[in-house]
């Protein structure tokens, strides 16, 4: 039944398609009941399209649905070390340009199309299409993780932290990261079956925020003193009792045995055909006609511009309130107990981004999202002026939390949702990873220049003079640095914070008003069928 077609470079992988049907150019427009469905299913004929409603995940899928929960957690971890903790560590001794300088360490998962054709087309038959990479790539992303259990809470002590080679080592294990990412998001499409593969995007939430938050929220509250002398022991000591060393020794090991069990317990099923002919150059071919479709250069945009309201205070506000005195711990617990929540919210989202409009979820989202930043940077702005944090104050911080995170999972669900609909796989997960990937750098591209900005708007000075008699400036670490040791306090005339996050809510508004709800409905309206690449005159 399934075979591969070739026409010049367009090789068409039917197995792949999930048994949806290309158009041609020139298609006429699509009718009311053609538009956008989630669950519509195409002919090999070239039927219209019948709409079916969404049906609950089948048990024969459960499994696979577990399965990927589990890949997509393994993701997790180090994306959550990169992107939180770490980050949280380093403030103390390290200025929020400093900061940015690491965060270009994110970059591999924001870029990963670049490499995703070889490891779409690269593979071995025995071992399958998809494990050919997970396997090597989690082995190897296991033994960094011993590596560094061994080094890093040596390097994280000294006063003065080569920024470098911690970037230049957590990039490496976010390019493992980001390539086991390809392969996973290849899978899916495979191995849900075509009813259920909307589900996709809830294993992948559910799986991502539970290793993010493992590495982050979890690991920040069991490595800070305060909470474990608080909570776990009578006699209080000065270290945590999760060191950083010791919690990647533990997921070294996990990754080791998971990867074991994928070897021994999981048979990926062979494809029927030989889809080894297929040529790395064919499938950039395929992703440059990818990208000339019309509409998809809109939909770019949009990926890319998206998340700039957001970026200062996903970046910026968390470590602001860290500075102003607000504990790791209070904070790791108030995100801990956002964790159940973001468990709830990315089952739900994805009934909610069935129907018609698959994307309203995501206006709504976008525009509560907005609203979230203004109110959090509200909250900073009222921090108590004699440091202490009342249950009030808390409680404003832990609902900005979980409003906040409800919207961005809302907004990530419905999105994936829709992408996973509109997704052509033509080369195995090229198409979803290419979506992905533009999603991912939208929200990172910002990132260093509004950390930088942070710094370049801010005004602060020492309390006292340097030896030479002068004023000197606290931005920076070092300044603030050498007014600690004078016995000086850092005196802020000017938070380049409110300006950068101001900045960022006021062109996000500006673009959401403009062009992307406008572009958004336009693109939801489209058939699916428009998204697939055209079939080439015979």
């Amino acid at each position: 039944m399934f075979a591969r077609k070739a026409r010049g470079d367009n090789f068409l992988v039917d197995e792949e398609r999930e048994e949806l049907m290309l158009t041609r150019r020139g298609s006429p427009p699509p009718t009311p009941e053609e538009r956008s469905p989630l669950h519509t299913s195409f002919s090999m004929d070239d039927k219209e399209a019948v709409l079916t409603p969404p049906i609950p995940i089948s048990v024969k899928d459960s499994w696979n649905f577990a399965l990927l929960v589990v890949l997509y957690l393994l993701q997790g971890v180090p994306i959550g070390l990169a992107f939180g903790s770490i980050p949280f560590l380093l403030k103390s001794k390290m200025s929020y340009s400093q900061i940015g300088i690491f965060s270009l360490a994110h970059y591999p998962y924001s870029m990963k199309f670049l490499w995703s054709p070889i490891v779409d087309t690269v593979y071995s038959k025995d071992l399958g299409r998809r494990k050919s990479w997970i396997v090597p790539i989690q082995l190897l992303t296991g033994f960094m993780f011993l590596w560094l259990g061994v080094n890093i809470d040596h390097w994280m002590s000294q006063d003065q932290i080569a920024v470098g080679t911690l970037t230049a080592v957590f990039f490496v294990l976010i390019f493992f990261s980001a390539t086991q990412d390809i392969a996973v998001d290849g899978w899916a499409l495979t191995l849900l079956s075509k009813d259920n593969v909307s589900y996709a995007s809830t294993a992948q939430t559910i799986g991502l925020n539970s290793g993010y938050f493992l590495s982050f929220t979890v690991f920040l509250a069991f490595n800070s003193p305060e909470f474990s002398n608080k909570y776990f022991r009578a006699i209080p000591q000065d270290v945590g009792l999760v060191p950083l060393g010791g919690y990647l020794k533990f997921w070294s090991m996990m990754y080791f045995a998971i990867t074991l069990c994928l070897v021994f317990l999981k048979k990926e099923e062979r494809p029927q055909t030989d889809q080894g002919e297929i040529g790395i150059k064919s499938v950039y071919k395929i992703i440059l006609r990818i990208i000339r479709l019309p509409h998809m250069k809109s939909f770019m945009i949009v990926l890319l511009t998206a998340k700039i309201g957001f970026i200062a205070n996903g970046a910026v506000t968390a470590l602001k309130l860290l500075e102003k005195g607000f504990s790791k711990e209070d904070l790791a617990l108030a995100v801990l107990i956002d964790f159940p929540f973001q468990i709830v919210f990315g089952y739900y989202a994805v009934r909610w981004s069935s129907g018609q409009r698959p994307l309203k979820p995501w206006l709504f989202a976008f525009f509560a999202h907005l609203v979230c930043c203004v109110v959090a940077m509200l909250i900073v702005a009222s921090f108590p002026e004699d440091g202490v944090v009342t249950s009030t104050y808390f409680y404003m911080v832990l609902a900005t939390t979980v409003a906040t995170s409800f919207t961005s999972t809302v907004a990530f669900v419905s999105m994936g949702a829709f992408m996973t609909v509109i997704a052509d796989p033509v080369i195995g997960g090229t198409y979803m990873t290419l979506l992905n990937t533009l999603s991912n750098f939208g929200g990172t591209w910002p990132r260093f220049f509004v950390l930088k900005a942070v710094d370049h708007f801010t005004i602060s000075s020492c309390s006292l003079l340097n030896q030479d008699g002068e004023v000197f400036s606290c931005v920076t670490e070092s300044g603030k640095a050498l007014c600690q040791d004078l016995e000086g306090d850092c005196l802020i005339h000017q938070d380049g914070y409110y300006y950068t996050s101001t900045a960022c809510v006021t062109v996000g508004a500006m673009l959401l008003v403009l062009y992307i709800a406008p572009t958004i409905r336009y693109l939801e309206s489209l058939n699916p069928k428009l998204w697939k690449l055209p079939k080439e005159e015979s």
